[in-house]
């Protein structure tokens, strides 16, 4: 798998949304000894833990419980591949594939019970800093 700056380099990374996400990455950080990897404007960010990773995204109603509590974000070595796979077995689309300007190719697709499941290739590595990403401790 082609690394890339822009994304931590784990497999799985859970997504979690807050309604404040300054106050979040504080609490976690302060709380549970995470470290702020990556701030992405006031609407995502990207912490370490351990040797893995979370993304925390912000959406004002989260804490209810809705599809927009959390996600789950799994890198793929093909994401197209992967795409018409779950496609062709049933899985709901929410976004097609799309490349972004960080360096990754993603799609969005719901499983059986509407869990959010974002499948993540890397095509480039990008410096956050080149699309608008804070780096903190990379």
């Amino acid at each position: 798998m082609l690394a890339n700056r822009s994304i931590p380099n784990c497999t799985v990374i859970p997504e979690l949304t807050y309604p404040d996400l300054s106050y979040a990455i504080h609490w976690l950080c302060s709380a549970f000894g995470f470290t702020l990897r990556l701030r992405i404007g006031d609407h995502r960010a990207q912490l370490n833990v351990g040797d893995g990773a979370i993304v925390l995204t912000h959406h004002p109603s989260a804490g209810a419980v809705t599809p927009l509590a959390h996600s789950l974000l799994i890198r793929v070595a093909d994401v197209d591949a992967h795409y018409l796979h779950a496609s062709e077995y049933g899985a709901r689309v929410l976004r097609h594939p799309i490349t972004y300007p960080y360096g990754e190719r993603q799609y969005s697709v719901a499983d059986l019970i509407g869990r959010t499941w974002t499948f993540s290739q890397s095509v480039a590595d990008i410096d956050p800093c080149d699309w608008g990403g804070t780096p903190e401790n990379l």
